[in-house]
């Protein structure tokens, strides 16, 4: 990340190089987190496996990581009806779900009713302080 080729590539496909701490270009959680889900998926072998077994995994991979795999900081809905088909009642559907099995599972929730998980508006690696909490 330090080489002057790598960062004439960045800034000729308009990607501006930034860090939370200088020199540091590993720390972003939203990879990390992706990664892991990655290595722990069935059939991911890292050690034995060759450029075309790793690309022929990562086929498979990512279409279920977008169509299939329920995020729960998406409220347990996939990225590709999150970006693609945005729907506001995505939340409120899934709710009604929930309310219609609830009479049949007495005993089941003795608490409370179960709550689908509500999608979130905004994500901030390290969110910019308000001007509020500037002034402060």
């Amino acid at each position: 990340m330090t080489s002057k080729p790598v960062a004439f590539l960045m800034a000729d496909l308009g990607v501006t190089k930034t860090h939370s701490r200088p020199y540091v270009s590993d720390d972003n959680p939203y990879s990390e987190s992706q990664f892991r889900t990655l290595k722990y998926r069935p059939g991911f072998r890292i050690a034995s496996a060759s450029i075309q077994d790793a690309r022929a995994f990562c086929l498979r991979f990512f279409p279920w990581y977008n169509d299939e795999h329920r995020h729960s900081a998406l409220g347990l809905m996939t990225p590709a009806v999150v970006h693609y088909r945005p729907s506001p009642a995505g939340p409120a559907a899934r709710q009604a779900v929930l309310d219609a099995r609830l009479p049949g599972s007495s005993g089941r929730f003795v608490r409370k009713a179960p709550r689908a998980p509500e999608l979130q508006q905004e994500v901030w690696i390290n969110k910019p302080p308000d001007s509020a909490e500037k002034s402060q």
